[in-house]
């Protein structure tokens, strides 16, 4: 049995980058302002997609071919 004895780690907190961090933080402010940036990057493209989808035809098309008519 051999008789080394393991050193305590040290209990500080890290990001998931290896950032120290201070009491109560769960990500570094490089880290949260990744995620922000990805949650808003996410919605923007949410939207994009849905704001094709519900568009409508406007009320009062000026456009001869709009209309319908042909000259």
């Amino acid at each position: 049995m051999p008789d080394t004895i393991a050193q305590p780690q040290d209990e500080s907190p890290t990001c998931i980058c290896g950032a120290l961090l201070a009491d109560g933080q769960q990500l570094c402010r490089k880290c949260a302002a990744r995620q922000r940036w990805i949650r808003r990057q996410n919605a923007r493209l949410r939207a994009d997609r849905r704001r094709g989808e519900t568009r409508r035809p406007p009320r009062n098309p000026h456009r001869m071919s709009a209309l319908g008519a042909t000259r």
